[in-house]
């Protein structure tokens, strides 16, 4: 009788373990794809138009090197941002999206709100917080989406684009700060900055990018001894699932087909990790455990195979170097 529980203490042992190799190996799952869509709407003056089309520009660039294929990045700037083209772009991205992909719709400009509706300011007509909604409503239920509303008075769609399945980040609390935000600029440079990356494992995720940004927008204001005229806002479950940018090694290795290949093998593990964790609750504890390690172990020697591979071409890409 006594041989369960020394068994059950030995597999907590071994598992303690696997925990510890995996902190020390493990990159960020990568889904079956990532796509987004970068809208910057008019600027209504040169200085403006210049800084949210730089924004913009750097925010697809960093999705670009995410997705690893530039088709799956679409940027509308200035004239090209009307709503006809927002329109065709979600429609198209509602008929392409699987359940393991992921969704980034980022926007960029001049936002208000009359009392009731909240709008973008595009060329032609402006596009209203309940349009988009109806728009993104006709995306699979069932596949990831983050919203990054950087827009002035975009706090009035926080509740409203929130559904399950979505994380929703919007420059301003309210509908009422209605100023031109600073927290688009520091989105767009919270995808390329290493003091962003708060754990240092040369992924962003959407939580370490909110923090950053909102942190330096909160900074800024202090700095021009000013008051505070947004306050970033996050809804939404576990906005850290959701990688946005890659850094270093994982930006230069983000298109080699064997570690895109080994990542999804990666994501395929952790939904098992995941059931069996959810099964706990109905399992012996040693049945729980003799579950669990087979997993780990599967995961942890996937990510050495990992490491090895991007040692590989760390070692080739030295010797090209000059």
């Amino acid at each position: 009788m006594a041989a369960a529980p020394a068994l059950g203490a030995f597999v907590k042992v071994r598992i303690a373990l696997l925990w510890a190799v995996l902190a020390a190996t493990a990159v960020a799952p990568a889904n079956a794809a990532t796509y987004m869509l970068v809208i910057s709407g008019l600027g209504g003056e040169e200085g403006y138009e210049e800084r949210f089309t730089a924004w913009a520009d750097t925010v697809a660039k960093a999705g670009t090197v995410l997705a690893g294929d530039p088709a799956h990045v679409q940027l509308l700037v200035g004239k090209a941002a009307t709503a006809a083209a927002i329109e065709q772009a979600l429609g198209q991205l509602a008929t392409r999206l699987h359940a393991d992909d992921q969704l980034f719709i980022v926007l960029i400009g001049h936002g208000s709100y009359d009392g009731s509706e909240y709008r973008m300011n595009l060329p032609g007509p402006d596009i209203t917080g309940s349009t988009f909604a109806a728009w993104l409503d006709k995306l699979p239920s069932t596949t990831p989406v983050l919203l990054v509303n950087a827009t002035s008075a975009s706090g009035a769609v926080a509740e409203r684009w929130l559904k399950p399945n979505r994380v929703v980040i919007t420059a301003t609390r309210t509908a009422g700060e209605r100023n031109a935000t600073r927290f688009a600029g520091y989105w767009a440079e919270a995808l390329t900055s290493g003091e962003a990356d708060r754990n240092k494992d040369e992924t962003i995720t959407a939580a370490e990018a909110f923090d950053y940004a909102s942190r330096k927008v909160t900074d800024a204001f202090k700095a021009d001894a000013a008051i505070a005229t947004e306050h970033p806002r996050i809804g939404g479950v576990d906005p850290g699932r959701f990688i946005v940018a890659r850094l270093g090694k994982a930006a230069r290795f983000a298109n080699d087909a064997q570690l895109l290949a080994m990542r999804d093998q990666q994501t395929g593990i952790e939904r098992e990790l995941a059931e069996v964790k959810a099964r706990k609750p109905a399992l012996p504890e040693d049945s729980y455990y003799q579950q669990l390690e087979p997993v780990l172990l599967r995961l942890a020697r996937l990510g050495g195979q990992i490491d090895a591979r991007e040692a590989q071409l760390d070692g080739a890409a030295a010797v090209k170097k000059p």
